[in-house]
C-alpha cells in the first residue's frame, strides 16, 4: 500500500526591499513501504528461538537464553512494524504486529522478573503466575485469530498456531510436563515456518517478483 501525502502548507521566502513574500510550494515524499517485510521475519526469528527453549534444546532453566532475541529483535522489530503500518494507515496489520508485540515484550519481562524474583512472587505461586500469562495471551490471540478469518487462510494458518501452542504448553506448565513443552515447541517451529513463508512471498512481490499462494480467506 502506497499513501502519497503532499502538505499544503505554503511557506514564504524571505524578501528584501519591500518585495512581496513569494511562496514556496513544500512536497513530502510518498509514505511507502511493506511493514511485513519487517514484521514477519522479526516474528519468525522470534518463534524460533522460543520454540528451541520449548523442544529441551536447552534445560527448563536457560529459557531466558532466547531473551536476547524475543525482546531486542523480536519485541522492538515489531513496534518499528506497528508504526510503520500505522503511518500507511494499515490498521490491521498494525492490530497484528502491535498485539505480537505485546506478546513477546511481556513474556520477556515474566521471564526476566520469575527469573530475578523481581515480582516477589513465592517459588510456589511461579506455575499459576505463568499459567496466568498464557490464559491471557490465549484469549488475545483467540479473539485476534476470529477478527482475521476474513485474510487469506495462510495468516489464519499463523494464529491458529499459536493459538495451538499456547493451549499446550499453557497445559503443559498446569501438568508439569515436559512432553507437552517439547510439543509445544514444534507447535512455535510450524508458526515460524509459516511466517517465513509468508515473509518470502512479500519480499518477492517487493522485488518485483511474484507473490506466493496465500489460499482464500475463511470468511469471504
Amino acid at each position: 500500500m502506497t499513501i502519497s501525502e503532499t502538505s499544503t502548507q505554503l511557506p514564504t521566502r524571505p524578501t528584501h526591499n519591500g518585495e512581496a513574500p513569494v511562496a514556496e510550494p513544500v512536497v513530502v515524499g510518498p509514505l511507502a513501504g511493506n511493514p511485513m517485510l519487517l514484521g514477519l521475519p522479526v516474528f519468525a526469528a522470534g518463534s524460533v528461538a522460543f520454540g528451541l527453549t520449548f523442544i529441551g534444546y536447552v534445560p527448563p532453566t536457560a529459557r531466558a537464553g532466547a531473551l536476547p532475541v524475543i525482546m531486542t529483535a523480536t519485541g522492538i522489530g515489531l513496534l518499528l512494524a506497528t508504526a510503520w503500518a500505522v503511518a500507511l494507515g494499515q490498521s490491521a496489520v498494525a492490530s497484528v504486529f502491535g498485539l505480537f508485540a505485546g506478546f513477546w515484550l511481556s513474556y520477556s519481562v515474566l521471564l526476566l522478573g520469575l527469573t530475578h524474583n523481581w515480582f516477589g512472587i513465592p517459588a510456589a505461586d511461579t506455575t499459576h503466575t505463568v499459567a496466568a500469562f498464557l490464559i491471557t495471551w490465549l484469549v488475545i490471540i483467540g479473539l485476534l485469530t476470529l477478527a482475521m478469518l476474513r485474510l487469506p487462510i495462510a495468516y489464519t494458518l499463523v494464529l491458529v498456531l499459536v493459538d495451538v501452542a499456547l493451549a499446550v504448553i499453557l497445559a503443559g506448565t498446569i501438568r508439569g510436563s515436559q512432553n507437552l513443552d517439547k510439543i509445544g515447541g514444534w507447535v512455535a517451529f510450524a508458526f515460524a515456518a509459516v511466517g517465513a513463508y509468508l515473509f518470502v512471498g512479500a519480499a518477492s512481490e517487493a522485488t518485483g517478483g511474484e507473490s506466493l499462494p496465500l489460499g482464500p480467506p475463511v470468511i469471504h
